[in-house]
């Protein structure tokens, strides 16, 4: 096994990006509480509508196709995850994902999708 494949193999770090270089037990729970939140097909889509721009109820039932109700339970789970965030404009409530990481890592796994599906190859 080759050193970058090496599951003992600790990435180098910039020393500027202000992330630990070997991230503790808390990172990992919290970075699966993340990946299990974008597991779910809905969530996926709207995080992945909102990396567009901001948008509200109706506006992002009809992006995802579900039922409203799932749509609002939904954006609950990722507004109390802290994921996305609100605004009130009017009697509207307009959803906001400012987080460019989890901008990233949306456009990431669905970019691993589309290599798959396509039968491409693999590239760093």
């Amino acid at each position: 096994m080759s050193a970058r494949t090496h599951p003992s193999h600790t990435p180098p770090s910039s020393a500027h990006d202000g992330h630990p270089p070997t991230p503790g037990e808390e990172h990992f729970a919290l970075a699966a509480e993340i990946l299990a939140l974008l597991g779910d097909r809905t969530r996926l889509t709207l995080l992945h509508a909102l990396a567009g721009g901001e948008a509200d109820v109706t506006t992002l039932t009809e992006v995802c196709g579900a039922a409203r109700p799932a749509v609002s339970q939904h954006l609950a789970r990722l507004r109390f995850a802290g994921l996305v965030s609100t605004r009130k404009e009017g009697r509207r409530v307009v959803y906001a994902l400012h987080d460019g990481h989890l901008r990233r890592l949306v456009d990431e796994a669905l970019n691993v999708a589309d290599h798959r599906l396509g039968d491409r190859p693999v590239h760093d």
